[in-house]
């Protein structure tokens, strides 16, 4: 029988060992439970669990306790919360090599699985992305790979992309003769769509492209998602002129972007900047006016017929030949605002055929203070074409044809101006594909100065051996993204040499780091074995040196800065300390230690330093418990907060 005293000096040997750091990935579930206790106690059970008798009890009449209601279900959609749930054991790999400017540039590119990505994502980025844009695979009947057993796992993507024995499993297309076609898109991309809503700012919004197949399924899976009070608009994007000579019926010349708030009681009015594109398309007109205000266009001072009736708007305007022009119905404007229009010349009088006058207001680029006008966005993307996106990248390959289709820049940047606020938001785009998200931030951050930053995902799909791309060494679609991202950079940062920065402008940020997801560098104790003798000792065997072989501490570090909720662009200055290697994180307020053979002089030479957390790796310790316990006094007398191994 165990004595008070036995379990007092247990537990204080248990209050002297460092935490564990969870290599998991955000455990989506227990976040959840952990806000519904917070806000709801009284429905907190003894054991931490929610009694939902008690949740609908304190909810009242709100709760919708009926069996029949409205909402969107199909087959697998139950599944997508396991998928949700089920945290990632992943990591993402550094390759400096692959990468432009690495040790500098916020700017990221992830070669993996989407999922496993945003699942890894969770910790460091929640709350923190401005805007999504995604042009995921349209449902065409052979567009996406997808695995025929819906796990959607790390050892999923290891077994695609042939780094894990595929065990006889079978990937393959979508095939629209299959019964479950729509199902299986859907599967895909629910689970995506629900992990990248939690990394949204609260003003955050996200623009997803589609056609018209799977219109109204993704409409009804984004109400599900992000409420459907959050829907902001259905853009038109017209992606081509006209054509159409093989098409049945109509002529099909434009594509959705269906448009997410996070939250909509937090983004502000939608205004987009005049740029030189408005110039030229709208705004041509000339008068004394152009040297301050530039060019205008105009528009009909008489109202429309949706606007209510107002009598006081019913008044004669004096024509240039003295004759009085009263409206159809009513000005837009009242006697006072058209008497201050005509003083400073921006009415126009336009002669008509029937030998009247009409009265037009004039519109100019500019404001009275001579700078650009905002303009209300139109819901309408009309002079943004696929040609344009494949000229790009003509022009950027030398003519070769690495990519079919390509989203235009063009249309990337209205959406851009739309939803950053702040030229420092970051961007994110998990369906990454040619990568024109990335050329069209890194073009707009040369417009106006801005330095927004980007996180583009895309599977290394391979790339057909008979196609250009493969032969011109791109082996992947992530190869291309890669290199058409590099070659864009290498064209601003030409054309910008021997330019003089201008009135202390800030240099941008023209690089970006390359991550390739793999297996945790640390072995994790697989509960899914079988329980026999044999294998749990091979499974214990392989725990004796918990490092996986071949990982460098570059790897190593990284994991851990994502795992213990750092982004992957935190600054990392290597310091020495006690003749031992250390990472100092953001400033030295992280500290981590991936020696092997830790002394009791660097656990005080960590402690001098005084950072917020420490990391060690558990083997440094090399079994001596005595050193174990004093690091983790000599780190508490220094009132370090966390001291966590690995």
């Amino acid at each position: 029988m165990t004595t008070d005293k036995e379990m007092a000096k247990k537990a204080r040997a248990t209050a002297e060992q460092p935490e564990k750091l969870d290599l998991r990935s955000k455990d989506i579930a227990e976040e959840k439970r952990r806000e519904l206790a917070r806000l709801f106690p009284e429905a907190r059970t003894e054991g931490g669990k929610i009694d939902f008798d008690r949740l609908k009890r304190a909810l009242g009449e709100t709760v919708d306790a009926g069996k029949e209601r409205y909402g969107m279900n199909w087959p697998g959609k139950a599944d997508c919360f396991k998928t949700i749930q089920k945290p990632s054991l992943g990591a993402l790999l550094p390759a400096p090599k692959e990468s432009v400017n690495f040790d500098a540039t916020e700017n990221l590119i992830i070669e993996g699985d989407n999922l496993e990505a945003l699942k890894l994502l969770q910790k460091s980025y929640l709350g923190k992305i401005k805007m999504i844009y995604i042009d995921p695979p349209y449902n065409t009947g052979n567009d996406f790979i997808y695995p025929d057993n819906f796990s959607e796992s790390l050892q999923t993507y290891l077994e695609y992309t042939g780094q894990a024995d595929a065990e006889g499993r079978k990937f393959g297309t979508n095939t629209d003769t299959d019964g479950r076609f729509h199902s299986k898109w859907l599967n895909m991309m629910y689970p995506r769509l629900y992990l990248a809503r939690n990394l949204l700012r609260e003003d955050g919004l996200i623009f997803i492209s589609i056609d018209d197949f799977e219109f109204d399924n993704l409409k009804k899976v984004c109400d599900d998602i992000f409420g459907e009070e959050n829907f902001l608009e259905n853009i038109i994007w017209k992606k081509r002129y006209g054509g159409g000579a093989k098409e049945k019926h109509l002529v099909s010349i434009h594509e959705y972007i269906l448009c997410y708030a996070r939250d909509i009681e937090s983004i502000e009015p939608l205004f987009v900047p005049q740029k030189q594109e408005s110039i030229e398309h709208y705004y041509k007109l000339k008068d004394n006016n152009f040297e301050k205000r530039g060019p205008y266009r105009t528009h009909p001072l008489e109202a429309t017929k949706s606007m209510g009736e107002r009598k006081n708007l019913v008044f004669p305007i004096l024509a240039p030949d003295g004759k009085q022009v009263m409206p159809k119905r009513q000005w837009l404007w009242s006697k006072d605002r058209v008497a201050e229009a005509l003083k400073n010349n921006e009415l126009e009088f336009l002669y008509n055929k029937d030998n009247s006058w009409s009265v037009h207001t004039k519109q100019y680029l500019k404001d009275e203070k001579g700078n650009l006008r905002e303009s209300k966005a139109f819901s309408i993307i009309d002079n943004a074409y696929t040609q344009h996106g494949t000229n790009e990248f003509l022009e950027i390959f030398n003519d070769a044809h690495i990519f079919s289709f390509p989203k235009p820049t063009g249309l990337l940047k209205p959406l851009l101006n739309l939803g950053t606020t702040s030229t420092d938001d970051i961007i994110l785009d998990f369906f990454a594909g040619s990568g024109t998200t990335a050329h069209a931030v890194l073009d707009l951050n040369k417009q106006d100065g801005g330095n927004r930053k980007f996180i583009l995902v895309q599977l290394p799909e391979p790339c057909d051996p008979e196609s250009a791309a493969y032969k011109a060494g791109l082996k992947t679609i992530a190869d291309i993204t890669k290199e058409r991202v590099r070659r864009v950079i290498k064209k601003l940062n030409d054309d910008d040499s021997g330019k003089l920065g201008l009135n202390g402008e800030k240099k941008q940020d023209r690089g970006f780091r390359v991550f390739k997801l793999a297996e945790s560098n640390f072995k994790t104790w697989n509960a899914d074995v079988s329980h026999d003798s044999k294998t749990l000792e091979k499974q214990l065997e392989l725990h004796i040196d918990h490092l996986r072989p071949g990982r460098t501490p570059d790897d190593i570090l990284y994991e851990i800065l994502l795992k213990d909720g750092y982004p992957l662009t935190a600054p990392i200055e290597k310091i020495r300390l006690a003749g031992f290697t250390v990472f100092a994180v953001a400033g030295g307020a992280f500290l981590i230690c991936l020696e092997r053979k830790l002394t009791l002089e660097l656990i005080r030479a960590i402690a001098d330093k005084k950072p917020e957390r420490v990391v060690c790796l558990d083997e440094g310790f090399e079994g001596n418990d005595q050193l174990k316990t004093n690091a983790v006094q000599t780190f508490k007398t220094k009132g370090i907060a966390s001291f966590k191994t690995i």
